[in-house]
Parts: C-alpha cells; structure tokens; sequence
C-alpha cells in the first residue's frame, strides 16, 4: 500500500488501493472511508473524482479490463493465428499460477449476483464478451470448422480454472489447464503445421 499512497495523483492512488483492498476483501468487505484512509485522501476526494463506491468499483474493473486487453498485443504479435491460440492459452496458464485469488471481474460478478443494475455488471459483461468473442476471431482463423464451440471451450476451461485455483489449490485441475487447452485446439484444429527447414 506505502507504494500505491507514494503516487501523485489522488484519482490513481484511490483507484489502485480500492482495486488492492477489493481483490482482499471483496467489494462489499471494505467500505470508503478505509479506501481513502489507506490512499491517503478523504472520502470527499474520493466521491469527488469516482461519484460513489458503485461508480469506483465499477472504474476498478474497467481499468483491469484495459490491462488484461493490452495483453492481446503480445498475443497478436505471436505470429499465425495458431501461434496466438498458443500464446493465449500461456498467457492464460501463466496467469493461473500467478494469480491465486482468480478474475477480478468474474469475483465481482459473483458478489453482486442479485444485483442487475450495479454500474460494475455492464463492465464484466462487455469485458467478458469481447474477450470470449475476439478468442473465436483467433479460432477460426486458425482453421476451426467450429470456432464458436472451440472458444467456448477454452474459455469456460478458463474461467474453471480460476475457480478450481481458488477452491483447490494451485496442484489441483487448474495445474493441467494448459495440457487440456491445447488437447481441446488439437482435437478442433489438429496438429500444428511444422515449418519445413531450408
């Protein structure tokens, strides 16, 4: 937190320790006036740039979405799109062993299960679909005959993980998620081509 409260802006101090303090005790576990206390403002300061906690919460987990969209770059710059399927499935895998206490925004979602008019549920919505939608892009131009089905596969694979890390532990099925994810691209795609060499 020393090094979140040792940034100039209040807006991104407040954001980053309000992301920090939800990811530990969940949005409904922390209230605002911890969240100024530890980002070193008011609540004032707080409601002054975020409107209310709603509105915080729901700027959280946009700003998580454009970190986790930045990392297409890298997975576009993988090469064919078979390349990318690969990549997305390390990066994914890489993920799982890194962050045990799962998706900020699938969290958030489960949080505010009866709550349909929450700002926060808009932004996993879109998040998730754009996420599940640009892997099937991937998928069928890597030659999926059904690349509907096949990025469908590998997500919900995905999001299983993360729960089966949180439930079980990092030796549990989520250690094998990059093993069934690229069985589930071969048994959709095949073998990859290999490169003939010159």
């Amino acid at each position: 937190m020393d090094e979140i409260c040792a940034k100039s802006k209040p807006r991104d101090r407040i954001l980053d320790t309000a992301t920090e303090l939800f990811r530990r005790h969940g949005i409904r576990g922390i209230g605002v006036d911890a969240i100024a206390e530890a980002a070193g403002t008011n609540k004032m300061t707080l409601y002054r740039h975020f409107g209310s906690k709603d509105e915080l919460i729901a700027e959280c987990l946009r700003h998580q979405a454009e970190k986790f969209d930045r990392k297409w770059t890298a997975i576009e710059a993988a090469g064919d799109a078979r390349a990318q399927l690969s990549a997305w499935i390390r990066l994914a895998g890489d993920y799982l062993e890194r962050e045990k206490r799962g998706c900020d925004l699938a969290n958030t979602a489960v949080e505010l299960h009866e709550d349909d008019d929450h700002p926060a549920r808009a932004v996993i919505e879109a998040f998730k679909i754009a996420q599940r939608d640009r892997l099937a892009v991937v998928c069928r131009a890597a030659g999926a005959d059904d690349a509907e089905l096949l990025a469908d596969t590998l997500y919900l694979m995905l999001e299983g993980a993360r729960v089966s890390r949180q439930s079980i532990g990092p030796e549990g099925p989520c250690s094998r998620f990059v093993k069934a994810a690229e069985a589930a691209v071969r048994s959709a795609i095949g073998e990859p081509r290999q490169v003939a060499a010159t």
